[in-house]
């Protein structure tokens, strides 16, 4: 009931992002087609076979002409506007009405309104979101892996990172877009931090080469040995089972594991690892109990599973089971972050933070085509449905955000000079304007079929890296 539940929301989600995105695109097509005197035949949110359908109001001035029809289509991946004399001939009498009959620039604006339609779309979005307040938490290091690169360069726990590569990081989430701004790069790193025992702020340079390059799912933190704060969690038990190996052991509630055998414990994933790669095996554990040092003998016993079976790990083998849980630590109020802007400061804000996100888009695109990251982060409906229903459910801020970037990403794709999407028709206006008459109809067909050929190939590969991610 909770997965059909999920399903619904999810489903529902991106029914409502992919209307809203495409309601948008499609409208900005149309508003400028309308002001330009070209006729409008139908306007088409979805695309395949109508569900719902109605006929418009006459346009002032044009009572004569049949009104242009509205559609919702069944599959809720596209849209489309119909505009007069696009693709065919028209009648003498209709020629000022045809789209193909218009000046060049007209044309051009009525093409690029689609795209700017998305990018103004993202501007709002980003100005409710900052006017309202924008919250994260502060991006605080938990822990640094030992000889990680991080660790190497002087990074320490309880560090803050206030800049990466001398742009201001608030919080973990602009650490991690400053960092995916550098995936498949070589160079350095620059973070500036600052400790919560000095006022002083350090500068330290993590070294890349082809940093994370083509990595499917690139671990951002973990590729340079950090764990932000609200991640780490020490070894610390908090409740010990009766009848458990670890009450067997002599353990207690709040009991810090310090090693294993000798070898250093610092979080609790470490300390569950060594338990589930030794079951019935002894092990020599230190410990720290009321702040005094304690070592004890335990043996993990073999996790059963409900069949009475042991329970395997991926690879076959049986896993260690002790019966303590951890103690998860409380965040200090302070890491909680939210930061709000005047209505006329956001509008600023949301403008550079459009630019922004549409720049990545392009040298994310770029770096794709270059095999620096992995074609099999393209997504597809499905991810987008697991992304829309994730981030409604997870508050206004996070789902706005989540259409802002969306929209960004739609406005982009959609001006890259491939025939069938906008760019493409921007790239043969360019060139009719450079050889002062339109392409022959014959060389933009051709155009049309290759631009088909990859979008259809772009879609495929998208629906393959979704249907892989669900199994």
């Amino acid at each position: 009931m909770e997965m059909m539940s999920s399903a619904f929301i999810s489903i529902a989600a991106m029914l409502v992002t992919l209307g809203i995105l495409v309601t948008f695109h499609e409208y900005g097509h149309y508003w400028v087609a309308r002001r330009c005197g070209v006729r409008v035949e139908r306007f088409s949110i979805g695309i395949g076979k109508p569900i719902f359908r109605w006929r418009g109001k006459p346009e002032p001035g044009f009572e004569d002409e049949e009104p242009t029809e509205y559609v919702i289509g069944m599959l809720p991946l596209g849209g489309y506007v119909k505009m007069l004399g696009e693709h065919d001939d028209v009648a003498p009498a209709m020629a000022t009405r045809a789209f193909n009959n218009k000046p060049l620039y007209q044309r051009a604006a009525i093409v690029a309104a689609g795209p700017v339609a998305n990018f103004m779309l993202a501007i709002v979005l980003y100005w409710l979101m900052f006017t309202t307040g924008v919250s994260g938490l502060a991006p605080v290091v938990g822990y640094v892996e030992p000889d990680s690169p991080a660790a190497i360069a002087g990074m320490l726990a309880d560090d803050e990172i206030i800049q990466v590569d001398a742009e201001d990081t608030a919080t973990w989430q602009e650490v991690n877009l400053a960092l995916l701004d550098r995936l498949g790069e070589s160079g350095t790193i620059e973070f500036t931090v600052s400790s919560a025992e000095s006022s002083l702020q350090r500068r330290i340079s993590v070294p890349v080469q082809r940093w994370l390059a083509g990595v499917d799912e690139p671990d951002l933190m973990g590729a340079i040995g950090l764990v932000p704060y609200h991640q780490f969690i020490p070894p610390r038990l908090d409740q010990v089972l009766q009848d458990s190996r670890a009450n067997d052991a002599g353990f207690l509630a709040g009991d810090l594991i310090t090693s294993s055998n000798g070898l250093a414990v610092q979080s609790w994933t470490q300390w569950l690892e060594i338990i589930r790669s030794n079951p019935e095996s002894e092990l020599s554990v230190g410990l720290q109990r009321n702040g005094l040092p304690m070592e004890l003998v335990l043996r993990p016993a073999i996790r059963m599973g409900a069949t009475g079976e042991p329970e395997l790990d991926t690879e076959g083998n049986t896993q260690g089971y002790i019966g303590a849980s951890v103690a998860l630590p409380q965040l200090p109020q302070w890491m909680n972050r939210s930061m709000s802007y005047s209505p006329v400061a956001a509008i600023s804000e949301a403008v550079e933070e459009t630019w922004n996100n549409s720049v990545f888009v392009l040298v994310s695109i770029k770096k794709m085509l270059a095999g620096l990251i992995s074609v099999k982060n393209i997504s597809g409906p499905i991810t987008i449905a697991q992304v829309a229903g994730q981030t409604a459910s997870f508050g206004f801020e996070y789902y706005i955000g989540f259409l802002a970037v969306l929209s960004i990403s739609l406005g982009v794709l959609n001006l890259l000079p491939i025939p069938v999407l906008d760019g493409g028709h921007l790239f043969y206006y360019g060139i009719e304007a450079i050889i002062r008459r339109p392409l022959p109809r014959r060389v933009q067909e051709l155009g049309m079929q290759a631009g088909i050929l990859v979008i259809s190939c772009l879609m495929f590969l998208a629906l393959y890296n979704d249907v892989n991610r669900l199994f």
